[in-house]
């Protein structure tokens, strides 16, 4: 199949690779798209950029927490312009539509149109208020949190009104959930700059994870030969990139290494049992990099980077005196997963002209 510079324009688009090798890769791979995505993943040439990195579409996130922060609500109302996101009727609009999802219990989009505001189906209000704003506005996801009186949920709009997050954290009694209120609104803070896209590295597909091993293992060797180059210190090449992966037999291997290699050097065997657990620590801290960039219970945290989220969490329940665990957290950042059309001003005008 011939290779055309359409298809190598997209591949660079979704992938971020250089053009060259784009195009190798749909020679390799007979044009299939996702077949060349994955060959440039595996040789560490695709960077982490996807295509929700680079979206063009507008709008905000609004978001409603109920008074007793039992339940929460995000809502993401997608606009054509970022001009008419900052107006006024826009930023209402946004509101009434949250307060409406949070009133009705709403997480589906159809379903909320038809509601019923002030005796009429809300899509009239909704639909009245577009036409008077004069651009295609239209909301696109909602999403929700609850829980019992043990549990605390509250959120975090961003002040660019573009990323919010909603954070529900299971405490023992009542008396601490009260107490770990803040504490959900900190951690959502958190999830708004520092974009995990699931709790666990328990969530993590065992196909994904091993993608990202291939290529995470490739693009630090291909780093280190220019380092090498430059006489710089190389980076350390790690085996694995989750928890996921580090099997018992992983971690007794990884130890029986570590002693070794204190043999090897001569260190007595009566200070090894002060050694080993350092060495271990820092084995997994090596050989869990996708969690630290992607499970929120496993980042570490911004407000103490000497502890992961988790770890903060737990440590704010027991100081409330009980226990504290994220159970459940939703992020959205306006326009994930839309791709803009990008005109071509030029294109056009000559077509015009032609």
């Amino acid at each position: 199949m011939a290779v055309t510079a359409a298809m190598v324009k997209e591949l660079r688009q979704a992938t971020d690779a250089p053009m060259m090798d784009c195009k190798k890769a749909l020679t390799e791979n007979d044009g299939n798209m996702e077949k060349a995505t994955e060959w440039l993943r595996e040789r560490g040439v695709a960077k982490s950029a996807k295509k929700a990195d680079r979206v063009a579409a507008e709008g905000s996130i609004g978001v409603k927490i109920s008074a007793d922060f039992k339940r929460a609500t995000l809502v993401e109302v997608n606009s054509e312009t970022d001009f008419v996101a900052q107006n006024d009727g826009f930023k209402n609009l946004v509101a009434t539509t949250t307060t409406q999802a949070f009133e009705t219990n709403c997480e589906d989009v159809e379903a909320l149109r038809q509601t019923q505001l002030e005796g009429a189906d809300f899509s009239a209000y909704f639909d009245e208020t577009v036409a008077k704003i004069g651009e295609k506005i239209e909301v696109r996801r909602i999403a929700a949190l609850s829980g019992n009186e043990n549990v605390a949920v509250n959120g975090y709009v961003h002040s660019n009104t573009r990323i919010g997050v909603i954070v529900a954290i299971e405490c023992d009694s009542a008396k601490t959930a009260e107490a770990m209120t803040p504490v959900a609104k900190q951690v959502a803070m958190h999830a708004s700059a520092m974009k995990p896209t699931t709790l666990s590295y328990k969530d993590f597909d065992a196909d994904y994870v091993e993608a990202e091993t291939k290529g995470r293992i490739e693009a630090i060797k291909k780093e280190n030969e220019e380092l090498a180059r430059l006489k710089k210190p190389l980076k350390n090449v790690p085996e694995y990139i989750s928890m996921c992966q580090l099997t018992d037999e992983v971690m007794a291997k990884a130890e029986e290494n570590i002693k070794a290699t204190l043999k090897e050097q001569g260190k007595p065997e009566q200070i090894w049992d002060k050694i080993v657990p350092g060495q271990i620590a820092r084995f997994i801290q090596d050989n869990t990099t996708l969690d630290k960039e992607q499970a929120l219970l496993d980042q570490n945290y911004v407000l103490d980077d000497k502890m992961t989220v988790a770890q903060a969490v737990e440590a704010a329940g027991k100081a409330a005196g009980g226990t504290a665990e994220i159970s459940a957290f939703v992020r959205l950042e306006v326009g994930e997963g839309i791709e803009k059309k990008e005109e071509d001003f030029a294109a056009e005008v000559a077509a015009q002209m032609a």
